[in-house]
């Protein structure tokens, strides 16, 4: 069997390839949405499909479209368990995600994005990503997990390429990008087997120590389910609020009324931060294999067959969102799928959208004005994913 029969979700779709396009495709799924609902792609071996409705169809019927999808990394995942094992692990590790939990993270984000942004203080230009967005999020993950505050580079390189996508969907490219992610899945299995060790002998207050100890229907988890478990919250909380928190910046300096009306009213971060869900959001697309054979906008689609739901095409869908190419800081009505729909609805929502406020909020009381310092942005290079490699930013203090 080919490679890319086997790695759907590393092949990027032959219309968005191109620098421009990948730092904004938008244009191009407004082009495919009024072509087609669903389409099916013969290179990649699967349905794209573009439309609000349709995609909310697919995410809210795991019994029809299952979450076991291919992809390059081993490790089972609460992201790809179906019920009743997904409903089981999902109570679980809940525990860790409640209101009261995630209130208690509010002074510790707050107290860390001050440190960062301390440490550019005599700076006029620095790169939102490296300098905040990208290491914020990853210390409140190690500080979850119980991992190491100093270990967050390593965190980071290799969150970055379990979601880094092929250059093009030749063999060669898609190889390449397989043999990166297993060895960073590899790594941080390895990463993760041993604090899981120190953690079964020294129990701590932290979720791994949570998980060792929880049980399902009387079954402890399995080292594999720990790991995946592990991974996935590495990769989903850190990967996705950096771009989340870099993706609102560059709206901020894309559109410079918006600034001036957030900084004229605080209470508005809120929606600035929801509207960037919708408008940039730092996941394009979920994937899904159907379980059975079921017709969707007309068309056939054969079981065992994989569906791409773009939800960046969904968030601009014109027959759900009135004006849905302008970004609007008084939409009543915002009903994303950024953080998904369904049973998989992210669960660290609460999480990133409170990072995301709190990030901005600072930014606008310790800078005047933000502005984008280059013109030559680089996309990173993953088929679901949106953001920017470096975003810098040139700064005036009050």
């Amino acid at each position: 069997m080919k490679v890319k029969e086997n790695y759907v979700n590393v092949i990027p779709m032959k219309e968005i390839r191109s620098t421009h396009d990948l730092l904004f495709p938008f244009p191009r799924y407004n082009e495919l949405r009024s072509q087609a609902d669903i389409r099916y792609d013969e290179t990649r071996k699967c349905w794209d499909l573009f439309r609000y409705a349709d995609i909310q169809f697919v995410l809210k019927q795991p019994k029809l479209f299952s979450s076991q999808r291919g992809r390059s990394t081993s490790k089972s995942s609460i992201l790809t368990m179906d019920p009743p094992k997904h409903t089981k692990m999902r109570a679980l590790v809940n525990k860790a995600f409640t209101p009261k939990a995630i209130k208690q993270l509010e002074e510790k984000i707050k107290d860390l994005t001050h440190d960062l942004l301390h440490r550019v203080r005599q700076e006029q230009t620095f790169d939102l990503v490296h300098d905040l967005a990208a290491p914020l999020p990853v210390m409140i993950i190690a500080e979850l997990l119980g991992a190491e505050v100093q270990d967050r580079d390593f965190i980071k390189k290799h969150s970055d390429a379990l979601v880094a996508g092929a250059e093009d969907d030749s063999n060669e490219a898609i190889q390449a990008v397989v043999d990166m992610q297993k060895q960073a899945e590899e790594e941080l299995s390895q990463y993760f087997s041993h604090l899981i060790k120190k953690r079964k002998e020294t129990p701590t207050n932290d979720l791994i120590s949570l998980l060792i100890q929880a049980e399902i229907d009387g079954e402890h988890l399995t080292e594999d389910e720990l790991l995946g478990f592990c991974i996935l919250l590495l990769v989903a909380g850190n990967e996705t609020t950096t771009n989340f928190i870099t993706n609102a910046v560059r709206i901020l300096t894309e559109k410079p009324d918006i600034a001036k009306s957030v900084r004229q009213d605080p209470s508005l971060i809120p929606q600035l931060t929801e509207e960037t869900l919708r408008f940039y959001p730092p996941v394009q697309a979920i994937g899904r294999i159907a379980v059975e054979d079921v017709n969707i906008a007309g068309q056939e689609i054969k079981k065992g067959d994989y569906l791409i739901s773009w939800i960046a095409s969904a968030n601009r869908d014109e027959r759900k969102f009135e004006d849905p190419d302008t970004f609007r800081l008084d939409r009543k009505s915002n009903p994303h799928m950024s953080f998904g729909f369904g049973i998989h609805f992210c669960l660290g929502a609460p999480l990133a959208r409170l990072e995301s406020n709190i990030a901005l909020e600072i930014l606008f009381n310790t800078f005047e004005e933000m502005t984008c310092a280059t013109d030559d942005l680089k996309p990173i290079q993953s088929t679901f994913v949106f953001g920017v490699k470096e975003f810098p930013v040139k700064v005036t203090r009050y």
